[in-house]
């Protein structure tokens, strides 16, 4: 289980609500252009934490980040949801997920979130924005803003005007319209300051508007990277980009441009679909990145 109870200093708190655990993600299905052999020189390949030893497959999760603030609680992606409608992808398909009761174990309730922010508007990254009441789709976390940086939502806003059948098109008439048309959506800068010391900071590529969420309390930070790093053999291996990257050159950029920001071994960096320990520190040596 890719489980995080990590204390900051500056009254800061990072838990995680996990969805999915997957113990054997084909390696194809992520890196395509990754040989088993490649992937079998990492370290990380060696790792039982993120990668199945016995397939030579990846260990992967998904699920939410919550920051508990003195001015508030933030969430951090949301990622599938349940009774979304994924056909062309079965796992995610019309799922029944006890996410709301692991949330309860935090002791919070959909009442106690105050901020909600998507990292970007892929389908896993926005489900539990709302949940289906009496057939109609509603915000999940009735007393929060939703925080949509404005570069990722006009993309977005476009690509389904131009082609309302996209392969998301089901998450954003489930997941995001909903949202806006409730009231409760803020479009907000790819900079925007969500409470002091949290931050939202640009990291286009993967998708074209993508964020990271910068969290810095006291001496410490941590970076919630969302999916600038789908897999800690990125760190490793920074040019191997995951084949839902939209644009791949961009991506790869963002990805050694963030991990040189954060190579100071003390920064964490906290990923959307790390598994077993989601907290890692990056440190860097002849050239090359690697993790702790």
């Amino acid at each position: 289980m890719a489980v995080i109870d990590l204390e900051l200093s500056g009254n800061i708190r990072v838990q995680s609500v996990q969805e999915l655990e997957r113990t054997d993600w084909p390696l194809a299905q992520l890196f395509a252009d990754v040989s088993p052999e490649q992937f079998a020189e990492t370290v990380a390949a060696r790792d039982e934490r993120f990668a199945n030893l016995q397939t030579g497959n990846l260990r992967m999760s998904s699920h939410s980040l919550i920051l508990r603030t003195p001015q508030g609680n933030v969430m951090i992606d949301t990622c599938v949801g349940n009774d979304k409608q994924h056909p062309y992808i079965p796992l995610w398909h019309l799922q029944s997920w006890p996410y709301l009761e692991r949330l309860g174990r935090l002791g919070l309730t959909p009442d106690d979130i105050d901020y909600v922010c998507c990292t970007h508007l892929h389908a896993d990254h926005v489900g539990w924005n709302t949940r289906l009441e009496n057939g109609v789709w509603v915000p999940t976390f009735p007393n929060a803003r939703y925080l949509f940086a404005e570069p990722e939502l006009r993309y977005w806003e476009q690509t389904h005007r131009d082609n309302p059948k996209h392969v998301f098109a089901n998450s954003w008439h489930e997941s995001v319209l909903p949202v806006i048309e409730a009231g409760r959506a803020d479009v907000v800068a790819a900079d925007h300051e969500i409470v002091t010391g949290v931050c939202l900071q640009p990291a286009f590529g993967h998708s074209p508007g993508n964020v990271v969420i910068v969290v810095s309390a006291g001496r410490q930070r941590a970076v919630l990277s969302g999916d600038v790093l789908h897999h800690p053999v990125q760190i490793e291996r920074p040019y191997w980009n995951s084949m839902y990257d939209q644009s791949r050159e961009l991506a790869q950029a963002t990805r050694e441009e963030l991990l040189q920001s954060i190579a100071d071994g003390e920064t964490w960096l906290i990923g959307a679909h790390f598994a077993g320990p989601t907290a890692l520190r990056v440190i860097e040596g002849g050239g090359r990145f690697s993790y702790v």
